[in-house]
């Protein structure tokens, strides 16, 4: 699968194996691109959005990243693009596959990356007046700034238990 994946993906596109699922490393300005061919292509035929999540990838920026699977194949894909650290941004997925609604949305609110063309970004998840992006690395836990972490720094200085 992982040929007929190139094939159709490009050059540029990056595949790789992690933990034995297929990924592409996709450009950003190629993101919806990809996922458009992926879908629409008899040979991949990834009609079934998994989910889409983020992570915090200092200093490079956030990865997005979604998983797509394809009934018919019985094979899935995960697809990643990094979104700049400053105004970051990446095309919503929403018209490729409707299912992206809420994972783009939640995504949104919880690192601040904004879905190009999404059709209705609000909150989901947050309190109402809710300040930040709390899955961000540099977003401060309140918890531990008003009273200390009960546990040690560093495994090795705990007793263990027997």
């Amino acid at each position: 699968m992982k040929a007929e994946l190139s094939a159709v993906l490009g050059p540029d596109v990056v595949m790789g194996d992690a933990f034995g699922v297929v990924t592409a490393d996709v450009p950003g300005s190629r993101w919806v691109q990809v996922a458009t061919a992926l879908r629409d292509t008899p040979s991949t035929a990834m009609v079934f959005f998994d989910w889409l999540s983020a992570y915090d990838d200092s200093p490079a920026g956030y990865a997005v990243v979604a998983r797509v699977y394809s009934p018919e194949h019985r094979a899935a894909i995960v697809l990643r693009t990094i979104a700049a650290k400053e105004a970051p941004a990446v095309d919503s997925l929403t018209g490729v596959w409707p299912g992206a609604n809420w994972s783009e949305r939640e995504t949104w609110e919880m690192f601040g990356i904004d879905f190009t063309g999404h059709p209705n970004l609000v909150p989901l998840l947050l309190p109402e007046g809710f300040v930040g992006h709390p899955l961000r690395k540099e977003f401060g836990l309140v918890a531990r700034a008003a009273k200390p972490w009960p546990g040690a720094k560093d495994p090795a200085a705990t007793e263990s238990r027997s």
